[in-house]
């Protein structure tokens, strides 16, 4: 080789006199003059002469490699001409490789190989463009144009930088460009780079061009042919096993799809449901399985094959059976007991699979929740439970639109999806704990729910389509109905829950407590017995509420305490016996927590014995009532008393004023005295009128200087006229007076109607007696 300083069995190099310059050999590119171009470099042979050239800021030589899967070329792997070039740009990539973008300045031929190793250096000759005539030039390179606008026609798909080029009045770059977006083949490419005379390069791409052009006229004429002779039926098989090739090769889901149209066409879906899965199907097959979109569809379709539209379970129609499980799994309860008996009745003739919605009213710990579970293993339905408590947002309920992204069905819809068939049992626990802010208001959301006459065709915004809720049986739970809208109430059948008698907590701890704690502290009967004594001291003096919770709290604390004494026991514990008589309670449980309300122990002038309701049950309420000597007729109310209480000790005080006479009460006594009305216990508020009639008692006795009867409790409100007027809560007041021990109970005669709800054995062993007026009231109460 002339001036080639390489000896290439050893890889040594002869100095030379020209400048050498570093060099990259490259692979499947080409770079032209006046073309930036883009590369990636890993090999170290590379990176070395890369970074030497940007140490020394040098251009450096790229020339491409006869063989692209050379990894490490010698110099006859190498084409001799390449581009001289400027470094504009690295960037760093994974893998300890660099992206180089590099401008192409002038062509450039390698004269000698200076240095091989670590990297490539190369001495350099001129490679001088060679115009000639100018006319001959201009004429090609119009063909050149012609063919290419031909070439555009016949190929949509040619780079819009062709375009571009046909208006460059430089015809170094025109040639470049062409050559880098026309040509395919990096041989053709190095060859058009080879060649020295402009117009030679112009006719080498004037006959590719036609050639290419001859070529795309030949495929588009035989690709027609092909299409006419292929019928209707055979096109659809060939486009069909492209498409099912396309997609086993993209890895997509057609297998899915498949899957979810034979699931859609056994499940027996509505109409209307049938045509939005097929819908989403064929939105599906045309997109690619990696588009968000497609897992928005594929969740859609889920979520509706997931759901239970026929699918419903076989429900229990023998009423001994389900009367049995409610009284197994519950003691008391009776109104519960018997509306479900009276359902599964009436399904049971009619048939219908048509739930009623029931709503449990009562304080907490009454069994409300439980009761539940109970009713759905009665009906021989599944059961379904969501919690209302603090729910504010309205898509809680009805569910989110598709195009939030995250979009996701109601509660009511995922708890239909839980249960799997048409007809569970829904509980919708804690409805009065609902609130309402500037994401709606969940209470309006669920009168479409609760309301008979439109849960057959439920709109959830996240299904765009109605969903029948008529054949589910809704039973919800509230301590009060106070803070449910009236619109919501009114749709739901209200049974009222109140709190139990001492009767019925020992039965439930004897019958259920108890021996729930035994097995859940790995005890027996035999190792712990709690006799009925100790178990009422542990109602009346360590609990106080209207349901059993505590109770149970109670029940478990003995139940850990003797756990540790049998195993302090050691070997010994197979003979351990432990009674907790009521003497023991303060043992195990400390000093009582409340003192039991019992009767005064003696009749005493100005002091009545009142009732009140809570939310935990009734209590016993005395009200005393002193009189200070030379005052001014002044009133001072204290005991912590609402607004409502407040005005009805005054009724109560005017109505005894309007009365003195009868009762010998003189008028001077109201202005010379002043007046003091106290209910005890004044950390705790009061309010309500129900206690007019004791204050008014308590006011005359005081007044009047007769006693009143120790033995005597009484509730109701009172007229300036003196009318009693009703009141309610009538069952809890009566199981306080009845824990205190009174004889005699006065209450309004209007309430009359609700005596068949106070338990048999508070009435069997308590005189129950009935006033209209103030003065049946003073001539029960007063000594």
């Amino acid at each position: 080789m002339e001036n080639n300083a390489v000896n290439e069995a050893f890889q040594t190099v002869i100095p030379v006199k020209e400048p050498s310059y570093k060099m990259i050999a490259l692979r499947g590119v080409v770079v032209f003059p006046g073309q930036t171009v883009h590369f990636d470099l890993g090999r170290d042979k590379s990176m070395q002469a890369l970074n030497k050239a940007l140490e020394c800021d040098e251009e450096i030589f790229l020339v491409a490699q006869k063989n692209p899967n050379a990894t490490d070329p010698a110099p006859q792997d190498i084409y001799r001409v390449g581009t001289l070039s400027k470094i504009k740009q690295l960037i760093k990539l994974p893998n300890d490789c660099v992206r180089v973008l590099a401008y192409g300045r002038e062509r450039k031929e390698i004269s000698a190989y200076t240095l091989i190793k670590p990297h490539f250096e190369v001495a350099l000759k001129d490679f001088a463009d060679v115009s000639g005539d100018e006319l001959e030039i201009e004429a090609v390179k119009r063909e050149v144009a012609a063919q290419i606008e031909r070439f555009r026609k016949l190929d949509p798909k040619l780079p819009t930088e062709i375009e571009a080029a046909l208006s460059l009045t430089n015809l170094r770059h025109f040639i470049g460009v062409v050559g880098t977006y026309v040509m395919k083949e990096d041989a053709q490419k190095q060859k058009l780079l080879q060649l020295q005379r402009q117009y030679d390069q112009l006719e080498e791409i004037y006959a590719y061009i036609i050639r290419e052009c001859e070529i795309l006229q030949t495929e588009k004429k035989i690709s027609a042919k092909v299409r006419e002779s292929i019928d209707k039926n055979q096109r659809e098989y060939y486009l069909r096993e492209q498409i099912k090739a396309i997609h086993d090769e993209l890895g997509d889901n057609e297998d899915e799809l498949r899957e979810f149209r034979a699931r859609a066409e056994s499940k027996g879906l509505p109409d209307y449901a049938m045509e939005k899965i097929k819908k989403e199907i064929a939105r599906m097959e045309r997109m690619t399985p990696t588009s968000p979109e497609s897992g928005v569809s594929r969740t859609y379709i889920e979520t509706l094959l997931e759901l239970p539209w026929n699918e419903a379970s076989k429900e229990n129609a023998d009423l001994k059976k389900a009367m049995k499980i409610l009284d197994d799994d519950h003691y008391g309860l009776e109104k519960v007991k018997r509306r479900i008996v009276e359902y599964l009745a009436v399904h049971r003739l009619t048939n219908s699979l048509k739930g009623p919605i029931l709503c449990f009213v009562g304080p907490p710990g009454v069994g409300k929740t439980s009761i539940v579970s109970s009713i759905a293993r009665a009906a021989g339905r599944e059961l379904v439970s969501m919690s209302l408590g603090g729910v504010r947002d309205e898509a809680e309920i009805r569910g989110h639109r598709r195009t939030y992204i995250g979009a996701l069905p109601g509660r009511i819809i995922n708890g239909m999806r839980q249960a799997k068939v048409v007809n569970p049992v829904f509980l919708l626990d804690e409805i009065d704990k609902m609130s309402s802010d500037f994401r709606g208001d969940p209470a309006s959301a669920m009168l479409e729910v609760l309301d008979p006459n439109q849960n057959s065709e439920f709109k959830d915004h996240y299904l765009e389509m109605p969903y029948d809720l008529s054949k589910v049986m809704f039973v919800t739970t509230a301590n009060t109905l106070d803070s449910i809208p009236a619109p919501l109430l009114d749709r739901m059948e209200t049974i009222e829950l109140s709190g139990y008698t001492y009767e019925e907590k020992l039965q439930i701890a004897k019958r259920y407590l108890l021996p729930k704690q035994l097995a859940a502290n790995g005890l027996n009967e035999k190792i712990l017995t709690v006799p009925d004594e100790a178990m009422n001291e542990i109602i009346s003096k360590y609990t106080r509420e209207s349901g059993v919770r505590n109770l149970e709290r109670e029940i478990a604390a003995v139940a850990r305490k003797v756990a540790v004494k049998v195993v302090d026991a050691g070997k010994d514990k197979k003979n351990l016996e432990f009674t907790v008589t009521k003497d023991d309670l303060p043992e195990y449980l400390g000093a009582p927590k409340y003192r039991s309300d019992v009767m005064n122990g003696t009749d005493e002038v100005g002091l009545a014995t009142g009732l009140a309701w809570t939310a935990v049950g009734g209590v016993t309420l005395n009200i005393e009532v002193a009189l200070i000597p030379d005052g001014k007729g002044e009133v001072t109310l204290t005991g912590s008393l609402g607004d409502v209480m407040k005005e009805s000790c005054h009724t109560a005080l005017s109505l005894v004023k309007g009365r003195a006479k009868e009762y010998g009460v003189a008028p001077d006594m109201f202005k010379n005295n002043d007046i003091h009305i106290h209910l005890p216990e004044g950390a705790t508020p009061k309010d309500g009128p129900s206690a007019g009639i004791t204050m008014a008692t308590a006011l005359l006795s005081a007044f009047s200087g007769r006693k009143v009867d120790r033995r005597v409790a009484m509730t109701g409100e009172v007229t300036l006229r003196g009318k009693v007027l009703p009141i309610g809560g009538l069952k809890e007041k009566s199981l306080a007076a009845f824990r205190s021990g009174v004889k005699k109970l006065i209450i309004p005669l209007d309430n009359k109607k609700d005596v068949p709800d106070i338990p048999a054995e508070v009435k069997d062993n308590m005189e129950i007696v009935y006033a209209d007026n103030i003065d049946s009231v003073f001539k029960t109460a007063l000594l």
